[in-house]
């Protein structure tokens, strides 16, 4: 069934296809679509993302200003999707941990990195209007 809202789509580097099926559909879950030797298109949670075979895969230092994921609006959702991953054993590059705690932009997250170092972070927000508001928080992700 075709969505009637717009939905997201993000194409990424991948060093193999046969690694990033295992991480992406039997750790996330992510339902797989068309695929040839150097491309996986994936369904994450009604998002398209595609895997391209590329070279020269480097990791990069921390966080940012690069990563990826979802923000969940049910806090069940979230915690389901960090048992998986564990379940799964999947690599966490951080653990699930709370950020901006006694505000209204409070959250959970926790970051995992796929095996060609692209980081997916995945969040729920205590206040559904951190999300895109409280504007006047000048506070957005950790401090570097």
């Amino acid at each position: 069934m075709i969505p009637t809202v717009p939905i997201f789509h993000l194409a990424f580097p991948v060093g193999d296809i046969t690694q990033t099926r295992q991480f992406y559909v039997t750790g996330l879950g992510c339902e797989p679509g068309r695929e040839t030797p150097a491309s996986l298109i994936l369904n994450l949670y009604g998002h398209q993302l595609v895997a391209h075979v590329s070279p020269n895969l480097t990791p990069q230092k921390g966080i940012y200003p690069r990563h990826f994921g979802l923000i969940f609006t049910a806090e069940v959702d979230w915690q389901a999707l960090l048992q998986r991953a564990k379940d799964c054993q999947l690599r966490f590059y951080q653990p699930e941990k709370r950020r901006f705690v006694d505000t209204p932009l409070e959250h959970r997250t926790f970051f995992l990195e796929d095996p060609f170092h692209n980081l997916l972070e995945f969040k729920y927000y205590c206040q559904p209007s951190a999300i895109f508001g409280e504007s006047d928080l000048a506070l957005v992700g950790d401090q570097v």
